[in-house]
């Protein structure tokens, strides 16, 4: 099993992966702590919300990564 985010914009439209770290986790847990530890850069980068994905089941999502202020 392969986890991943899937980076998206408010509307919940794909956001244009250039520039984009495309990362693989082999848990949950480990993408839930790699997006912990990258969300202000990826914020910084125009991605305004995630999914995540367990190969092509989504287990959650959209999360916004804005902090409200």
């Amino acid at each position: 099993m392969t986890w991943t985010w899937r980076y998206e914009k408010a509307d919940g439209s794909v956001a244009s992966p250039r520039g984009l770290p495309k990362e693989t986790f082999g848990s949950q847990g480990d993408a839930e702590t790699w997006l912990g530890e990258q969300w202000r850069g990826l914020l910084e980068q125009g991605v305004e919300q995630v999914s995540l994905f367990e190969d092509a089941r989504r287990e959650y999502g959209p999360m916004t990564l804005s902090s409200g202020e």
